[in-house]
């Protein structure tokens, strides 16, 4: 049901430690993710710990909790981000916060451009496309999907140096805005 599709792989160094960030449309994201073949850990909602199997799962890997809205627990997820970054995982994170229920993207919150800058880390954007027709979003239903994950090129953090993260987290949405666009103009001229 599910077809899969991984691009830019190139613009991975292997050995790199990146601050990962992604589109999120659909629970499916996360899984799709995991092709990419590089060891990882991803920022969720505490919710997602709570449900049997999948949160236990996910404390056992030492994925990262966050208690949205909440002071205490957001600085103990920039701290463990810190941790996991200093011993060479990759951290994920979903800069809109939650799932998109529309094309278009939410805008991008600044935890994960103020996580790159002070551990002094490449942001690595990666485009989901078509997990949204896999894994519907409200609801467990399945469907036909044919998705990519495009690993867009690093941004150096010579680059941002001098960026606050707020700007950087716009910038970097213009990123995916640019590209999502250009995809979706692609698509309308092959099938006009």
């Amino acid at each position: 049901m599910w077809r899969l599709r991984v691009e830019g792989r190139e613009n991975m160094v292997p050995g790199q430690t990146y601050v990962i960030v992604a589109n999120h449309a659909s629970a499916a994201d996360i899984l799709v993710v995991y092709r990419l073949f590089r060891h990882f850990k991803w920022v969720s909602k505490i919710e997602n710990f709570r449900a049997p199997i999948l949160g236990w799962t996910m404390s056992l890997n030492r994925y990262i909790p966050l208690r949205r809205g909440e002071k205490q627990s957001i600085v103990a997820m920039f701290d463990a981000c810190r941790r996991e970054l200093q011993w060479g995982s990759s951290v994920l994170m979903f800069p809109e916060g939650t799932r998109s229920l529309t094309e278009e993207l939410r805008p991008f919150k600044r935890g994960a451009f103020e996580l790159a800058k002070s551990v002094g880390l490449p942001i690595l954007p990666i485009v989901l496309e078509g997990t949204r027709e896999a894994l519907a979003s409200h609801g467990m239903t399945c469907g036909l999907a044919n998705m990519v994950v495009r690993i867009l090129p690093p941004v150096p953090p010579a680059s941002f140096e001098n960026t606050g993260p707020q700007e950087l987290a716009d910038q970097t949405r213009g990123i995916f805005v640019e590209h999502l666009a250009r995809l979706r103009l692609n698509a309308a001229t092959v099938s006009s």
